[in-house]
């Protein structure tokens, strides 16, 4: 495998943004997820059954809107910064989530991602075993559920996308940029609603569009979380930790099949995506073809994703993820 240095020069030429190929990847999520939402309309006089069947790919569809969103917040899907700006702001009113609050706070992810010492911003809460046994009674409990399967990935991505982003109020010592941002995509967002409101009525408009966005978050989450929180993960103290580890040990290259790693973007070669960002997620196949040694770098099959669920804290003695039956028994 290359060193460091070599594979972060050889990872440059991917990193050329193609107009053509990105304007495809547009109308390829974009017409396909309003078609679905006219076809989930249409099918509310056949039966809700329909609807929500329908509403699965159309929460795939929404989670690749997503990951060109991602793409322009690292400034990866166009050349030019105004086209990845102004795309990126428009998508977001889609997806529900303010771009530049959301552009700052990915940005500190990367800069963290993996170090113990600057968890917080950006991350799903891990706590160190040590940390969990010098919580009271209540704040075990409270962590506990926080890490449960039902608040991880499906009360927890409707409260973010839907709640949450509406009012960054966990940032007030960022001043005022955060609520700019996140003040102007509410107000796109309400316009959006109330035209899409007049045009079907309120019922059918929330029928349609609230399973989809729902669909669409706890997928959104799932990706994240088995992205940064897989057994063989590595997290580091700052003395020890470093951008390449963080990027090759912290994060996975989740192995989906075809059609799941088409809607989520590539998003699964998550360890690449880290050792450098500004390369188009639709290029990102392209580099463990050219370096096939890295697809053994931690990889993560989606059986072994489904294992990770229980894996909840950090034991800095065995470095590793640990659940907490296992921290209990230490």
């Amino acid at each position: 495998m290359l060193q460091p240095s070599d594979l972060s020069r050889a990872l440059l030429r991917y990193c050329q943004p193609n107009m053509r190929r990105a304007l495809l990847e547009v109308a390829i999520t974009v017409i396909p997820l309003v078609l679905l939402w006219a076809l989930m309309w249409l099918s509310l006089d056949v039966g809700y059954w329909l609807t929500l069947l329908l509403a699965i790919p159309a929460g795939g569809f929404l989670v690749r809107l997503f990951i060109i969103q991602h793409d322009c917040g690292h400034g990866a899907f166009f050349r030019q910064r105004a086209a990845n700006l102004w795309v990126g702001r428009v998508l977001g009113v889609l997806t529900l989530t303010p771009f530049d609050y959301w552009k700052r706070n990915h940005a500190i992810h990367h800069a963290t991602s993996s170090n113990l010492d600057k968890r917080g911003i950006g991350d799903i809460d891990l706590l160190t075993v040590e940390e969990y046994r010098g919580k009271s009674w209540l704040g075990r409990l409270f962590y506990r559920i926080y890490r449960s399967a039902p608040v991880m990935f499906v009360i927890g991505p409707a409260w973010l996308f839907l709640l949450q982003h509406r009012l960054p109020f966990h940032q007030w010592r960022d001043g005022w940029r955060p609520w700019i941002s996140t003040m102007a995509t509410n107000a796109a967002i309400l316009l959006t609603i109330a035209g899409m409101v007049w045009l079907v009525g309120f019922v059918p408009f929330v029928m349609v569009h609230l399973p989809v966005m729902l669909i669409a978050a706890s997928m959104g989450v799932w990706l994240f979380y088995v992205q940064h929180q897989f057994e063989d993960v590595a997290w580091a103290r700052t003395g020890g930790w470093s951008a390449h580890d963080a990027a090759m040990a912290g994060s996975s290259y989740y192995d989906l099949p075809g059609l799941l790693r088409w809607f989520s973007g590539n998003i699964g070669i998550h360890h690449i995506h880290h050792l450098n960002s500004r390369i188009p997620y639709y290029r990102l196949p392209n580099v463990l073809r050219d370096h096939p040694e890295l697809k053994a770098v931690s990889r993560l099959t989606l059986w072994d994703s489904l294992k990770s669920i229980q894996l909840s804290l950090w034991c800095e003695q065995r470095q590793k993820l640990v659940s907490f039956k296992v921290a209990r028994s230490q």
